[in-house]
């Protein structure tokens, strides 16, 4: 574990992250009308879209507050997961140049690929806190396990990055199966309806789903005020750590053979 810690205990490394999260903002949305209010018009567009398409076949179910809030609260979480893995696959391909040039923790590229991603996702929340109080929906206490749920997905997520971005530049294709992988596991994850909508013998997918845990995690703590589920978030924590720590070694083993497969 020394060296997992690298990139924040050097400055010089510090100062690169910030380069590179800087780039990655600024690129994106570069020579776009709207620039980065696209962060908002996305997800936002999202919620109207799929709350239009599912209402109907959702008004029967019994989930306690407007389905837009409830469908908003998931996409958030979702899309940073969704998204960050995304951009984490080709992060190490987009800068093959760098590979072979002076060493630095590769690890960065695919750090500040998420950091950037969770900019935008606490400027997306900004609709959340709107929407919470159009809807007249009060925060408790309890809204404060946000945070450490968010580091349990930071986690799980980054450990993941740091395996598609690497397995990525070995196998091209693995960024066309993640993108086939995410689709089927959004359907898995309780994004656009109630877990408890599901039949009781196969509820036991959303336990071996940490995504489903922690989509959960929020709905819990933001809309109905009441702590998460402990036992499932304790899993998903131990999960997370095994994720992270593998992905980390697993990046580290490889990452001797990066500058030959550009």
């Amino acid at each position: 574990m020394a060296n997992f810690w690298t990139v924040f205990r050097t400055e010089r490394f510090r100062e690169l992250l910030g380069q590179f999260v800087r780039r990655e903002l600024t690129q994106r949305y570069k020579q776009s009308v709207l620039g980065y209010f696209w962060v908002i018009l996305n997800p936002l567009a999202q919620m109207l879209v799929m709350s239009f398409v599912f209402s109907h076949i959702f008004t029967r179910a019994d989930i306690g507050v407007p389905y837009p809030l409830f469908l908003f609260t998931a996409l958030l979480p979702w899309n940073l997961f969704s998204q960050s893995l995304s951009s984490s696959v080709s992060s190490l391909v987009s800068n093959s140049g760098l590979l072979s040039k002076i060493y630095f923790p590769r690890e960065i590229f695919i750090l500040s690929s998420m950091i950037a991603r969770v900019v935008d996702f606490l400027f997306a929340s900004l609709i959340l806190v709107v929407m919470l109080i159009l809807y007249r929906i009060p925060l408790t206490w309890q809204a404060l396990w946000v945070f450490p749920i968010f580091v349990i997905q930071f986690l799980f997520t980054y450990g993941l990055g740091l395996f598609v971005s690497a397995a990525n530049l070995f196998y091209r294709d693995i960024q066309y199966l993640l993108s086939l992988i995410l689709l089927v596991w959004m359907y898995l994850t309780p994004v656009m309806y109630n877990s408890d909508m599901f039949p009781t013998k196969y509820r036991f997918v959303f336990q071996l789903n940490p995504m489903a845990v922690i989509v959960n995690a929020y709905r819990e703590v933001i809309l109905n005020g009441n702590p998460p589920n402990f036992n499932s978030l304790a899993i998903a924590l131990a999960l997370a750590v095994v994720v992270a720590v593998g992905g980390f070694y697993w990046f580290k083993n490889y990452e001797g053979q990066f500058a030959d497969c550009v």
